[in-house]
């Protein structure tokens, strides 16, 4: 499935895209945003956060010409919101932002196809060609003529996805856009913005599930209608709802049983690579019998691929992770000390081949590089493990591999 993607101009540039400073919006005595003041960069994925009543809705209000701002600024792609009459504010709605939102807001009589031209309308022009490819584009070319009840809550925000792309806006704006869906839909939906970030759109996402804010470029945490936290400053593998926060002894960025089922996805796209497969998202796996692990329930493999997404060890394209370079490196020393335990545990302490990949499995990721060279050079620098398969050449080779 592909997506309407709109090739923008070069993602960086000498002025941010999004610019609010000290904005206050106030409902009576209630300050939902308290002299708030980030930036963001052309091309950017941000994942707002932060509890309910934090004031992420009213931000994306504030920032879709939607609600008005009481003081402070807000300039979106040059224009100041803050001085737009209410006719300017509409055009500004229908040429320069697109929505999403948690609840779809089709047009109940309208087809698929009737509710994407409906954007077209308030933009003064109506192409049922253009809104059909639209349509094709999310994976809905078989379901133009449907109305919203004949299509499942999936199909219902792709149409809702489509329409807001539809007058090819800079900034898309989200609001927990998969709040409704069920885990296969979420990923699909997921993919789309994925796609429409590489392709350089803006993105602002309002979203209470960790794994979705991961996969962001940026994670900004509201409360109280202020700025609690922003990944710019701290770095985007900081930890959610980290309790020393702005303190010198904050909390590590990434589990253990992360850093155990990272090695062990890496591994899987390896061996597709040795193999000449691709490595299909829906065939990876998450766990395996690397041991327990106790710190983190289990999840869905694309969950966990979308946070290595963020450290780039891998990439995506139509539905196949691919190594990073980083990543490239990281699979390489990780399938080089399963195996060269295999080997050990075969060769030396004599253990039965239907025990070696088990006992390799839970051994590679306690291995220093130290430890992997003399293990290497105290087995003769082997080629294969006893599988037969290729074990990667360390640094301790130097040439001198034997069989």
């Amino acid at each position: 499935m592909s997506v309407p993607i709109q090739i923008l101009p070069e993602r960086k540039t000498a002025t941010p895209q999004v610019v609010i400073a000290n904005l206050v919006k106030k409902y009576g005595a209630l300050r939902a945003l308290d002299d708030l003041s980030f930036d963001v960069e052309a091309a950017e994925w941000v994942a707002l956060m932060g509890p309910s009543g934090s004031g992420k809705t009213t931000l994306i209000n504030i920032l879709g010409g939607l609600d008005k701002l009481n003081s402070g600024r807000v300039v979106v792609g040059g224009i100041d919101l803050s001085n737009l009459s209410e006719n300017e504010m509409v055009r500004y709605r229908a040429e320069k932002v697109g929505f999403v939102f948690q609840q779809f807001h089709l047009v109940p009589y309208l087809s698929a196809v009737e509710n994407v031209m409906l954007a077209q309308y308030f933009h003064s022009v109506t192409d049922e060609k253009q809104a059909e490819e639209a349509l094709r584009r999310v994976g809905l070319g078989e379901r133009m003529t449907h109305l919203p009840a004949q299509l499942s809550g999936g199909e219902q925000q792709r149409v809702a996805i489509a329409r807001a792309l539809i007058n090819q806006p800079k900034i898309i704006l989200a609001d927990e856009p998969t709040g409704n869906l069920d885990e296969a839909n979420e990923e699909i939906v997921l993919k789309i913005f994925r796609q429409l970030h590489h392709a350089g759109h803006t993105i602002l996402m309002v979203t209470h599930d960790p794994d979705i804010a991961r996969q962001a470029d940026r994670r900004i945490e509201l409360a109280h209608g202020r700025l609690h936290f922003d990944t710019a400053q701290h770095g985007p593998g900081h930890p959610l709802a980290c309790p020393l926060a702005n303190t010198a002894d904050c909390c590590t960025p990434v589990t253990t049983d992360d850093e155990i089922r990272f090695d062990h996805l890496l591994e899987q796209i390896w061996i597709c690579g040795e193999e000449g497969k691709p490595a299909k998202v829906t065939s990876l796996h998450s766990t395996g019998t690397a041991g327990s692990l106790p710190l983190r329930s289990e999840e869905p493999a694309t969950k966990i691929l979308g946070r290595m997404t963020d450290l780039h060890l891998v990439d995506f394209q139509n539905g196949e992770a691919q190594l990073t370079p980083v990543g490239s490196r990281r699979a390489r020393d990780v399938v080089r000390r399963h195996r060269l335990a295999e080997r050990l545990f075969k060769d030396t302490f004599s253990i039965d081949e239907s025990e070696v990949h088990t006992q390799a499995c839970k051994f590679e990721h306690i291995i220093s590089p130290e430890l992997d060279q003399r293990i290497c050079t105290f087995l003769g620098h082997p080629k294969t493990c006893p599988h037969g398969n290729p074990i990667p050449p360390g640094d301790c080779c130097n040439g001198k591999l034997k069989s």
